[in-house]
C-alpha cells in the first residue's frame, strides 16, 4: 500500500490538474501535492504487461477517502482490468500514458447496475465503471486502448454482447467530464452515459472500427449534456442517443464535432422508450459514413419533440436524412425474482409500450455529396404520422440512376422492423420520399443526381398540410414529374423557380386543395397533370409567370 495523500477540498481539483499538464511529468512526479496521486505511489507499473487493476483502484480510493482529487498516470503503458472511479475523483493521463484494457475477460468481473434499462442485455462489464457518483473526471492528453480486437470473435447468437466490456460506463452519475482523452480499441460500445446528468464531453478523439457495436458516444436516458469539439470514428453509431428506460434523453447539444461511422454518424434512437426532448446538433461534418448521417428513428414508443439540426456538411453516405417513427415496441427490462442486484429477466409478461410520437423537428442549412441512390426518406405509419417537420437551405447531391418502375412500386410499410435507412429498399423518389406526414415545409431545398435518374426529385404520399417553397431539382426525360403527390390534403407550392429544363412539374392523384402561386415556370413544358382519380378543380394556380 503506498502513502496515505493529504486531503484537500474537491473544489481544488481541477485547478491542481491544470498544473499538473503545464507541468513535466518528471517535475509532477516529484513534487506531488495535497489532492493529487500518482499511481506510483501505489505500485502501479508502466510496462504494458504487469495487471495494475488493483494499484489504481487503491490510489482511487485514497483519493476518495480523503474527500476527492486527482489520480495521476505519468507516461507508460498501465494494463489493467475494471477499475470503479469514486464521487470527487478525477483520473488525468499525461500524454504518454496509456490506460490499457487487459484482454482477459476475467478480469472485468460482473457488474449489474440497480438502475433499469434494456442495456442490462448488452452488457455486465467495463474497463472503467461508475455509478451514482458525483463530480467525476477523465482529463489530459493520454489514451485508453481497449484492446477490443482480443475480443471481437467472443460472442455466440446466444451471447452476443456480454462477453465484450464497454471502455467506459457511467450510470446515474452527476456532474461528469472526459476531456481531451483519446478512445480507442473498444470491445464493445466505447463510452456509455445511462441516466447521468450534468455531462461535459470536450475535445475527445474516438477512434475505434475494431470489433462490433463500437459506438462512439451513447447517450442513455440522460438530461443536460453537451459534446462539443469531438473526432470520432466508429465501427458502429458515432454519436447516438438513446432512451432505454422510461427516463427521457433531455437538453443535449452536439455541436462542432467531425464524425465518421461505419453505420449512422447522429441517431436518435433506436431505443426509444423514454423519448427525446430538447435536442440540438450543429456546426458539424460528417464523412465517410456507411449509413445514415443523419438518423432520428422512433420505433419503441415515447415522444421526440424539439429537435434541431443546424449546419451540417456531409461527403459520402449511404444517405444524407433519414426520419422514422415505427412500432417495433420492445419494451426495456423488468426486475428479476433476484432484486435490484439479482438475476435480471426480459419483460415478456408486460404491456408493450404505446405507439410513439414524433414532432417539432427542424433540419436546416445542410450540404450533402456522395449519397447513393436509395434517396431520403421521412416516413412514418398509417394513422401515426410524423409531425411538424421543416427543412430549409438543404442541397443534396446523390448517385442517381433509379429506373422509372421504381416509382410505382408498392413500399411496404415494415411497422415493427428495425429501422435502417434502406428498410424500404430503392424508394420512389431520388430525392426525398415524404409518406405518413403531417405539418411538412420545405424551403429553398434542391437536389439533383451524378447519374441520370427516372424517379421524381420529390414523392408525397398521405400527407398532410405540406408547404413547398423555393425548392428545386434535376429531372431526367423519363421521369414523371419533378414532384409527385399521392393523397396530399392541402398542400402550397409557391417561389419555385426551375433553372433547368423540366417536362412535368408536377403530377398529383387522389389528392385536394393544392394551390400553386407565384412561381416561375418559364422552363416547364407542363405545370401540372392530374391523375385518374384526381377532380383537376382541386389545384388551384394563380399569380404564375409562364
Amino acid at each position: 500500500m503506498g502513502r496515505q495523500a493529504t486531503k484537500i477540498p474537491a473544489r481544488f481539483g481541477l485547478l491542481f490538474c491544470v498544473f499538473i499538464l503545464a507541468s513535466g511529468p518528471s517535475e509532477v512526479h516529484a513534487q506531488g501535492g495535497p489532492g493529487w496521486s500518482s499511481v506510483f505511489e501505489f505500485g502501479a507499473r508502466p510496462d504494458g504487461v504487469t495487471l495494475n487493476t488493483k494499484a489504481i483502484q487503491e490510489a482511487i480510493d485514497a483519493r476518495s477517502s480523503s474527500g476527492g482529487g486527482t489520480v495521476y498516470f505519468p507516461p507508460g503503458t498501465y494494463l489493467s482490468g475494471t477499475i470503479v472511479l469514486r464521487s470527487h475523483v478525477t483520473l488525468l493521463l499525461d500524454a504518454g500514458a496509456v490506460l490499457l484494457g487487459s484482454p482477459e475477460l476475467k478480469d472485468y468481473p460482473v457488474t449489474i447496475p440497480a438502475y433499469r434499462s434494456y442495456t442490462d442485455n448488452y452488457t455486465e462489464r467495463s474497463l472503467i465503471y461508475a455509478e451514482n457518483a458525483e463530480n467525476i473526471a477523465i482529463l489530459g492528453r493520454g489514451t485508453v486502448d481497449g484492446q477490443g480486437a482480443a475480443f471481437k470473435d467472443r460472442k455466440t447468437p446466444e451471447d452476443p454482447y456480454k462477453l465484450r466490456p464497454y471502455m467506459i460506463r457511467f450510470i446515474q452519475c452527476r456532474d461528469v467530464t472526459v476531456r481531451d482523452v483519446t478512445l480507442r480499441n473498444s470491445p464493445m460500445w466505447v463510452q456509455h452515459y445511462l441516466a447521468c446528468d450534468d455531462v461535459l464531453i470536450e475535445g475527445i478523439t474516438v477512434d475505434s472500427i475494431v470489433a462490433g457495436n463500437n459506438d462512439g458516444i451513447d447517450i442513455d436516458s440522460c438530461h443536460r449534456v453537451r459534446i462539443s469539439n469531438c473526432d470520432i470514428r466508429s465501427g458502429d453509431d458515432a454519436i447516438v442517443l438513446k432512451a432505454t428506460s422510461d427516463r427521457a434523453c433531455r437538453d443535449v447539444t452536439v455541436t462542432n464535432s467531425v464524425l465518421k461511422s461505419d453505420c449512422n454518424a447522429f441517431k436518435l434512437g433506436t431505443e426509444s422508450n423514454g423519448g427525446f426532448q430538447n435536442i440540438t446538433f450543429s456546426n458539424s461534418t460528417i464523412y465517410d459514413t456507411g449509413l445514415a448521417a443523419i438518423a432520428l428513428e422512433m420505433v419503441d414508443g415515447g415522444t421526440l419533440d424539439q429537435v434541431l439540426v443546424d449546419n451540417i456538411v456531409i461527403r459520402n453516405a449511404g444517405t444524407a436524412i433519414f426520419l422514422r417513427l415505427g412500432n417495433r415496441a420492445r419494451p426495456f427490462l423488468a426486475r428479476g425474482p433476484g432484486g435490484s442486484r439479482g438475476t435480471w429477466e426480459r419483460r415478456e409478461g408486460l404491456e408493450r409500450p404505446g405507439m410513439g410520437s414524433f414532432r417539432r423537428v427542424s433540419l436546416r442549412n445542410i450540404q450533402a455529396r456522395g449519397i447513393d441512390a436509395t434517396g431520403c426518406s421521412i416516413s412514418g405509419l398509417p394513422g401515426h404520422p410524423i409531425e411538424e417537420v421543416s427543412l430549409e437551405n438543404i442541397r443534396v447531391t446523390f448517385a442517381g440512376g433509379g429506373k422509372r418502375e421504381l416509382v410505382d412500386r408498392a413500399v411496404p410499410e415494415v411497422e415493427e422492423g428495425y429501422p435502417e435507412y434502406k428498410m424500404f429498399g430503392m424508394l420512389p423518389a431520388y430525392g426525398f420520399y415524404v409518406r405518413h406526414a403531417a405539418e411538412v415545409r420545405f424551403e429553398q431545398v434542391e437536389v439533383d443526381f451524378e447519374t441520370p435518374d427516372e424517379r421524381p426529385a420529390f414523392f408525397f404520399d398521405d400527407v398532410g398540410q405540406l408547404a413547398l417553397v423555393d425548392v428545386a431539382g434535376q429531372l431526367a426525360a423519363q421521369a414523371p414529374a419533378l414532384l409527385l403527390m399521392k393523397g396530399v390534403e392541402g398542400a402550397l407550392i409557391s417561389h419555385c423557380r426551375p433553372d433547368r429544363s423540366i417536362g412535368t412539374f408536377l403530377y398529383v392523384d387522389k389528392s385536394r386543395d393544392i394551390s400553386i402561386m407565384n412561381n416561375v415556370f418559364s422552363n416547364v413544358r407542363e405545370v401540372f397533370r392530374a391523375g385518374a382519380a384526381m377532380e383537376t378543380n382541386e389545384v388551384f394556380l394563380a399569380s404564375n409567370r409562364e
